[in-house]
């Protein structure tokens, strides 16, 4: 099995968006596109409380999350597990996130109210495959 130290699967977290799978309340998935990182030694992801995946999350913690090489699709962290959240360090890290994406020093699209969450990912399952 493979791990998020992996040279491969860290370059793939570096560089690209994930897509974050989470269980509606009828059962059926919700995927979304995120920003995502490592932080503390745990891949950690970022949303505003109230938006639909993160009231999954507070629900059922399951989580799965999805890394693609966007030049070669082929290349993928697939990573599953459970979650716990954080809004303590959230505003500080969806910064970091504006940084590592957009290049700006702070998140430039937060709206009047919003209550930022950090997702810590604990990982049941890491699996890296690539073609091509």
């Amino acid at each position: 099995m493979a791990g998020i130290d992996d040279p491969a699967v860290q370059h793939l977290l570096e560089r690209n968006h994930a897509v974050v799978s989470t269980l509606n309340e009828d059962g059926s998935v919700h995927s979304t596109v995120v920003w995502v990182n490592i932080e503390d030694g745990k891949v950690a992801v970022n949303s505003a409380l109230g938006r639909r995946w993160p009231t999954n999350l507070e629900r059922d913690p399951r989580i799965t999350v999805l890394v693609y090489d966007e030049s070669n699709p082929f290349e993928y962290v697939e990573m599953r597990g459970t979650v716990t959240a954080n809004t303590e360090v959230a505003d500080g890290h969806i910064d970091r996130l504006a940084k590592k994406y957009i290049g700006a020093d702070a998140y430039p699209f937060r709206q009047p109210g919003e209550q930022r969450v950090t997702f810590f990912v604990e990982l049941t399952l890491v699996r890296h495959q690539k073609q091509g």
